[in-house]
């Protein structure tokens, strides 16, 4: 009977659900009844003079005469980057027609062209862009503007000579420079006539005030000024009016608007002597988009039709200005109660339906209340069979979301300076060759180690710099391969010998597998060489241990395709193509490396022409594709010489075969603890042999560096910049910050020697900052001269902390130790307060506390906690009437006779005796 009444209101729900979805309907239906709307965005370039505002105002206007055109304005405000944001976020938008007044030509071009190239029809007004990539352009012919100005000023005064100051617009822009090239143009015609000078103004009146009142200065009145619009030929009026000689001077201004401080009526006053009408075009912008959406044919230039404005014709150009106006505002206002009667016909209309629906609906409940009480009896067994459907299909979603996990990649940061890798084999070598040179006599053994250092960082370098001279080479197109006829699976060979000692000690699985029994190709063999070494290095670098690499050689009728796939890192999917460009690496590697090999890979493999590409699935493979025979490398000299030598291939400079140790023990079992956080092995290996005999040294490959020295509290650290899971910066700011490491000095080791990253390292709290190569001389003073300096500090916490004020404790050992003493003091007189509690009060652990106060004070917590208790008992005793009994309770002594035994150790006389 639940089952039944559960159905029973699932049922009323469904019905409930179906009525509100019916009343949905109705008040969609008006919406889905009118025809459909098309957004059309407008990017009005500014909106401070009134020819824009003109130019809006028509839009709007002829907008409303059309219900299915939906036109939105935004206003740049003569900001070219945010014009082009503007027209970015229509094309988000998805407008149907996007309309554009441009502020500069080129810097707009390219969001115009990804308009276009999206599918959006662009009408381009007023201003013309770089190219003529839009679908329509619309506005006046600005050359026949000039030409216009300069035939009136012709036809005004013939004879004699005639001189005219021309006042342009923003030279950026393409109205300014047509308009220019017009005037010029006409007034070249007429020997007589001389454009004296030029004044740049930016459109607005303010711009040519100071510049013209200052030609004025100089020169004598012209007899004509034409400006490139209305508001800079206003103040070249203003100009000359207050220079007295206005009437002296004809005034040609472009725009011929209607209204207050409009051209008309600036020619009607007398101010001007004639303007050019330069139609806004917002009208005929919103027709040509009608015309576009009903995929009528527009022409790509749609010229507006301009006209001279003076005093034979201003009065006649204001009457049909008038008239057009009144003729604008009757068409709103008729729209406006046409679109009240539209809403109030739909909002009766809805109400009807509504009330039809209401009855429909009733009269279904009725109906279903019937159908119900049928399908409560068969609904029990239903709901049971669904309930057994859910429980499948709930422990099938479970089973699927355990195979669904996937493993997270570490993201870690690029770095592609070219120094470091020069500077981190300079610096294991200069370390070798200083071992060896401080030794005495002529022996050198026991150096092997820097032997091997030396000579694998020496072909390392040797091989970055052939990088560099290739490189070179390649820019310049100096390279002119030497094909010889080579037995690929013979070559490959002889290389895979050369990894496969890598392979072993990593260890990693690698194998050279092909079907192809003679597979001839004739190839530059050094090239080639530097080619498979390079893709292999790779995959050395970025497969881990006991990771694959597979070599194999298939065959095509045309050609040899030689794959190198690894199960390393991988490379993102759209990085495939960038990582062969020069001084380029993948986002995801953080090992070092120049940025150059994969670039002159694929160089070297297209002069073979050859293709190389890459594919990334779980790892990395790389596919290399040589043609078949020699006639696709006639330019070059062939050679038939087959026998593959040692000089066709360059030897590796892998990590040296010794075994890497762990810390020695060293000499003095009190000695200072560092911890060297640094990615590179030799190098860390290096510095742990020459440390390790006074030191305790922990090492780090920069993977859970924080981690290990919150476990270790080293004394000090020694840490590189570049490292894989965040830079030495970010941890030096971290230890600092930190009140566990906060008082161990950091000292970094690194390549980068710009000021920059020295200043940087200082900001984030190094003590030291070393650049590679070093000497260890220095590095070994530089160690003892902090710990000296840490030694000194103890000293003065031990000593002089009761005489700093509080407002002076401005550093974090200097707080921490306020905050240890505010602790002690207050847990004085408690018997069964410890180093726990303390380490608690202070969130942080015992080993951590006990390890801080140690390197602070040089004494332990519990030693520390106790001098306070009897330098407290010593003021007491001192200053207080209290006997030694209540003293000792009061300190948190178990028992007076245990107090005075501790006093008598720390003072050498028994607290009675003191007190006397």
């Amino acid at each position: 009977m639940n089952n039944a009444f559960f159905l029973y209101k699932l049922d009323l729900k469904n019905i409930f659900i179906g009525v509100f979805f019916t009343l949905f309907l109705v008040s969609c239906n008006t919406s889905e009844s009118r025809e459909e709307v098309y957004k059309i965005g407008f990017a009005q370039a500014m909106t401070t003079d009134n020819w824009r505002r003109d130019m809006n105002k028509s839009m709007q206007v002829e907008a409303s005469m059309h219900p299915e055109l939906s036109l939105k304005i935004k206003d740049a405000n003569n900001d070219v980057q945010r014009q082009i944001k503007q027209i970015e976020g229509f094309i988000n938008d998805g407008v149907d027609v996007l309309i554009v007044s441009p502020i500069q030509s080129v810097p707009i071009t390219p969001a115009i062209e990804k308009a276009m190239n999206t599918g959006i029809p662009v009408i381009v007004i007023d201003r013309k862009i770089q190219n003529s990539n839009y679908t329509a352009y619309l506005g006046a012919d600005n050359f026949d503007i000039g030409n216009q100005a300069a035939k009136y000023i012709i036809t005004s005064k013939s004879s004699e000579i005639v001189h005219i100051v021309e006042i342009t617009g923003d030279p950026g822009s393409s109205p300014a420079q047509e308009r220019t090239h017009g005037f010029n143009n006409g007034i070249n015609s007429k020997s007589n006539f001389t454009v004296t000078q030029q004044i740049n103004g930016n459109w607005e009146k303010k711009s040519v005030i100071t510049k013209l009142t200052n030609l004025l200065d100089t020169i004598a009145p012209p007899d004509f000024i034409f400006a490139h619009n209305d508001r800079m030929a206003l103040g070249a009026w203003e100009v000359a009016k207050k220079k007295k000689i206005n009437s002296q001077i004809k005034i040609i201004g472009v725009d011929g608007l209607f209204g207050p401080n409009g051209g008309i009526q600036l020619v009607k006053e007398g101010i001007l002597s004639a303007t050019i009408l330069y139609p806004t075009g917002g009208a005929e912008a919103m027709k040509l988009s009608k015309r576009i959406l009903d995929g009528e044919s527009v022409s790509k230039n749609n010229i507006l039709k301009s006209v001279v404005i003076d005093s034979v014709n201003v009065d006649i150009m204001q009457n049909q200005f008038d008239k057009i106006n009144q003729q604008q505002n009757d068409i709103a206002l008729q729209q406006g109660v046409i679109n009240q009667q539209i809403d109030t016909y739909n909002s009766q209309n809805n109400l009807i339906k509504i009330m039809l629906c209401l009855l429909c609906i009733l009269l279904i409940l009725v109906i279903g209340t019937i159908y119900l009480v049928y399908r409560l009896k068969k609904s029990k067994h239903h709901l049971e069979r669904n309930n057994q459907q859910i429980i499948s299909q709930r422990n099938q979603i479970e089973n699927f979301a355990k195979k669904l996990e996937k493993y997270n990649e570490e993201k870690i940061n690029f770095f592609t300076s070219l120094s470091h890798e020069f500077k981190t084999p300079l610096t294991l070598i200069t370390s070798s060759i200083e071992s060896i040179a401080t030794k005495t006599g002529t022996g050198l053994q026991g150096y092997e180690y820097e032997r091997k250092l030396i000579l694998n960082n020496s072909k390392r370098l040797l091989r970055l710099i052939n990088e560099l001279l290739d490189f070179r080479k390649l820019d310049a197109n100096s390279f002119s391969p030497k094909p010889v006829k080579t037995n690929l699976k013979q070559f490959l060979e002889v290389i895979y010998e050369d990894f496969n000692n890598e392979a072993l000690r990593k260890p990693i699985n690698f194998e050279f597998t092909t079907n192809v029994k003679k597979p001839i190709v004739y190839i530059d063999r050094l090239m080639m060489d530097k080619v498979f070494f390079n893709i292999l290095s790779n995959a050395f670098k970025f497969t881990p241990q006991n990771g694959n690499i597979r070599i194999t050689i298939t065959e095509t009728d045309e050609t040899y395709e030689v794959s190198v796939k690894d199960s390393g890192i991988g490379i993102p999917k759209e990085e495939y193509e960038k990582i062969f460009n020069p001084f380029t690496q993948a986002k995801n590697n953080t090992k070092n490396s120049s940025g150059l090999g994969l670039y002159i890979t694929r160089k070297f493999v297209e002069l073979h022409k050859g293709q190389i590409s890459v594919n990334s699935h779980k790892g990395t493979e790389f596919k290399i594709t040589l043609l078949k025979g020699k006639k696709h490398l006639e330019e070059f000299e062939l050679s038939e010489f087959s026998e593959i030598t040692d000089c066709d291939h360059q030897v590796l400079e892998f990590t040296s075969d010794f075994e890497i140790i762990d810390s020695p023990i060293p000499v003095d079992e009190q000695a200072e603890h560092i911890l060297i956080i640094e990615d590179n092995t030799d190098l860390s290996q290096l510095l742990i042999r020459k440390l390790g005999q006074d030191y305790f040294v922990h090492l780090s490959d920069g993977t859970q560096a924080l981690q290990k020295a919150f476990q270790i509290i080293p004394d000090i650290i020694i840490c590189d910049i570049n490292l894989p899971e965040r830079s030495g910066f970010e941890l030096c700011k971290n230890l600092k910050t930190d009140l566990r490491t906060s008082h161990i000095p950091i000292l970094i080791l690194t390549a980068l020697s710009d000021q920059a990253s020295r200043i940087k390292a200082l900001q984030a709290g190094a003590d030291i900052y070393l650049t590679k190569p070093f000497i260890f001389d220095v590095l070994e003073k530089s160690i003892s001269s902090l710990l000296y300096n840490r030694e000194k500090l103890r000293y003065y916490y031990t000593h002089k902390l009761g005489e700093v004020k509080d407002e002076k404790f401005d550093s974090s050992e200097q707080h921490f130790l306020k905050d240890l003493n505010t602790y002690i003091e207050a847990n004085l007189n408690n018997p069964s307060f410890s180093v726990e509690d303390l380490a608690k009060q202070l969130h942080i652990s015992r080993v951590q506390l006990y390890r801080k106060v140690k390197a602070l004070l040089g004494i332990s917590v519990s030693e520390y906690i106790n001098t306070q208790r009897l330098e407290k008992a010593k003021y007491l005793l001192q200053t207080s009437t209290l006997n030694i009994s209540e003293i000792a309770y009061q300190l948190g002594y178990s028992s007076p006779g245990y107090f005075s035994t501790t006093f008598k150790n720390k003072y050498g006389v028994s607290p009675r005796i003191f007190k006397k």
